[in-house]
C-alpha cells in the first residue's frame, strides 16, 4: 500500500481503488490538499477489490472503494458491506446515478460504443444493434475483449434488454465472428491500425488512444449505438463508504469532493476522458456533450451484479 501525498492531521483514510490510476491520483491529491487528509491507495482491477472486500468481510481495511463500473457496487450493496451515504451527499448527482438505498453515489460516466476504420467499414454498413454482430455478415470484421472488466456490462444490458436466452445466443455469434483481444485498449489499437474492421469498446478509449498518438494519426471513428440499444449502456464509475470504517466523517467527506464542483471539474479538465455526473459541470472540451449523443441508461439495480454476465461469458468460452 503506497500513500499518495503528505496528508496533515493525523487522519488518514485507506482507498480501494478500481478507478483509473492517473485519475485518482489528482483527485487525492486535491482532497489532501484542501483537508489535510492522508489518503492511502491499494489499487487493482475493480472487480479484483470487490472480490478481496468479500472475502475480507468486516475485517476489511478499507474505509472507501472506488471502481469503474456499478455491478462491483451493487454486490457489496447487496452483501451489506456498505455505508449508507448522508443525503446532501446522494442528492449532487441525479438519482439514476446513485444506488437506490443510497450506499454508493456516480462520480463520473462512460458510454459503450463500436470503434470503426472507415476504410474498411462504410458509415452506411454500421449495425444498428449491437445484436448484429452476431450474424454471420460480421465474421471476421469485429474485435472484443471478453475478459476486460468493461464487457460483463454490456452482456448485463443485453441480459437486461433482452433477456438471458438472447444474451447467449449474441454470446454464441459474437464467438463465432470476433476476434479476440486481452483488452479494450488493444481493441481500438487494432481496429485504427487497419487490422480489424470495428470493435466493442468504451468510447473513452477512443480519445485516450487520440491523446496518445495524436489526431493525425487517428484513422478510426466511434459509432454510438441508437438510444435504447444494449451497446449503448452508460456506466457507471461510483464510489462507497465500507460499513466497517472507523474513519466514517472522513470518508463521508472523501465521498463529498469527488461529488463536488472542484471534485467534478477534475474528472472534466483531466485526460480520462469520461463524464462528470454532477449537472453543470461541462465534460473535457474534445468530448460532446452527454445529450448529444446516443445512449441507454439502466438502472444499476437492473443491471445487475455482473455474476449471471460473467457466468455466460466463461460458458462462451472465447479462450477456445
Amino acid at each position: 500500500m503506497a500513500g499518495c501525498g503528505s496528508g496533515g492531521g493525523g487522519h488518514s483514510l485507506v482507498l480501494y481503488n478500481g478507478q483509473h490510476l492517473e485519475l485518482t491520483r489528482s483527485l487525492v491529491s486535491a482532497f489532501q490538499r484542501a483537508t489535510g487528509i492522508q489518503v492511502k491507495l491499494r489499487t487493482d482491477d475493480g472487480v479484483v477489490l470487490a472480490d478481496q472486500i468479500l472475502q475480507e468481510g468486516h475485517s476489511s481495511p478499507a474505509d472507501v472503494y472506488l471502481t469503474e463500473n456499478s455491478p462491483e457496487l451493487v454486490e457489496l450493496s447487496e452483501h451489506g458491506l456498505l455505508a449508507r451515504l448522508p443525503q446532501s451527499v446522494l442528492t449532487q448527482v441525479p438519482a439514476r446515478d446513485r444506488a437506490p438505498g443510497g450506499t454508493w453515489v456516480g462520480v463520473a460516466l462512460r458510454v459503450s460504443s463500436l470503434v470503426y476504420n472507415p476504410s474498411l467499414l462504410s458509415r452506411s454498413q454500421l449495425p444498428h444493434s449491437i445484436l448484429d454482430l452476431a450474424q454471420p455478415a460480421w465474421k471476421g470484421k469485429v474485435a472484443i475483449a471478453p475478459i476486460d472488466s468493461d464487457f460483463p456490462p454490456v452482456v448485463g444490458a443485453v441480459i437486461a434488454t433482452k433477456g438471458e436466452k438472447a444474451a447467449a445466443q449474441w454470446l454464441a455469434g459474437m464467438k463465432r465472428n470476433a476476434d479476440v483481444y486481452q483488452t479494450e485498449e488493444s481493441v481500438v489499437a487494432a481496429v485504427n491500425r487497419g487490422d480489424v474492421a470495428a470493435g466493442i469498446i468504451n468510447q473513452y478509449y477512443w480519445y485516450r488512444l487520440q491523446r496518445e498518438i495524436g489526431h493525425s494519426a487517428m484513422k478510426s471513428a466511434l459509432y454510438y449505438f441508437p438510444s435504447g440499444d444494449p451497446g449503448s449502456i452508460v456506466n457507471v464509475s461510483g464510489v462507497a463508504v465500507l460499513g466497517t470504517t472507523r474513519q466514517k466523517q472522513d470518508a463521508r467527506r472523501f465521498v463529498a469532493f469527488l461529488v463536488s464542483p472542484a471534485g467534478q471539474r477534475l474528472i472534466s479538465q483531466g485526460d480520462d476522458f469520461e463524464y462528470p455526473t454532477r449537472p453543470g459541470v461541462s465534460p473535457n472540451p474534445v468530448l460532446p456533450p452527454f445529450a448529444t449523443i446516443a445512449h441507454t441508461s439502466i438502472p444499476a439495480s437492473r443491471l445487475g451484479n455482473d455474476r449471471e454476465a460473467v457466468q455466460l461469458i466463461l460458458h462462451s468460452d472465447f479462450g477456445s
